[in-house]
C-alpha cells in the first residue's frame, strides 16, 4: 500500500470536509478492498436512510478529527 495521506492539515474548512470524505471513502476500501463486492453490495444501502445516515456520521467523525489537526481553523 502507498502513502497518501500525507497530513491532515488544510487551507480551509471545505478542503477539511473533503478531506473527510476521502477518509470514509479509503476506509471502505480498506475494509472490503474489491470494488467488485462493494459495487453488487452499493444497491442495498444507497436507498436505505439508515445506512445514508451511518456514512454521512463517519464523514462528521473523520471531519472533527480534521477540524481539530487544523485548530478549527483559526
Amino acid at each position: 500500500m502507498s502513502d497518501w495521506l500525507i497530513s491532515l492539515k488544510t487551507e480551509t474548512p471545505q478542503e477539511g470536509f473533503e478531506l473527510a470524505i476521502t477518509l470514509a471513502r479509503k476506509g471502505v476500501g480498506y475494509t472490503q478492498p474489491s470494488a467488485e463486492v462493494r459495487k453488487k453490495l452499493r444497491p442495498e444501502y444507497e436507498e436505505n436512510a439508515d445506512s445514508l445516515t451511518f456514512a454521512s456520521q463517519v464523514i462528521a467523525v473523520h471531519f472533527q478529527t480534521v477540524a481539530a489537526a487544523n485548530n478549527y481553523w483559526k
